[in-house]
């Protein structure tokens, strides 16, 4: 039987300037609210290196109605209160990742500490 390919949820937040360690400590302290779901594959907080105060978290789930379900549950909505007062803007785009391609150098990457 063929895998339901991922789905990939990638969001973009802007981050009120002089807010950002705290927001990075907060994302680290609740992330277990994301990744701890059962039809959660697994996600990543990437700050970007030209926009100051710009973040980007990918999340990858196991089809889109899991993901669905998880968006309208109260864990998400706490969730999602505990991130708001620091967010400026964000916005969402999702998608199915149809190929994987591992480079040559992939290494699993540390989480941070």
């Amino acid at each position: 039987m063929a895998s339901t390919p991922p789905f990939r949820i990638m969001l973009t937040m802007r981050i009120h300037p002089g807010r950002e360690a705290e927001f990075e400590r907060t994302w680290l302290r609740i992330g277990d609210v994301v990744t701890s779901h059962p039809a959660n594959l697994g996600q990543w907080l990437i700050r970007s290196e030209e926009e100051q105060s710009t973040y980007y978290i990918v999340s990858d789930w196991v089809d889109e109605p899991r993901f669905r379900e998880f968006e309208r549950s109260e864990r998400h909505l706490e969730h999602r209160q505990a991130l708001h007062p620091l967010r400026a803007s964000g916005s969402m785009v999702t998608g199915s990742v149809l190929v994987h391609l591992t480079g040559a150098a992939a290494q699993p990457v540390p989480a941070a500490g």
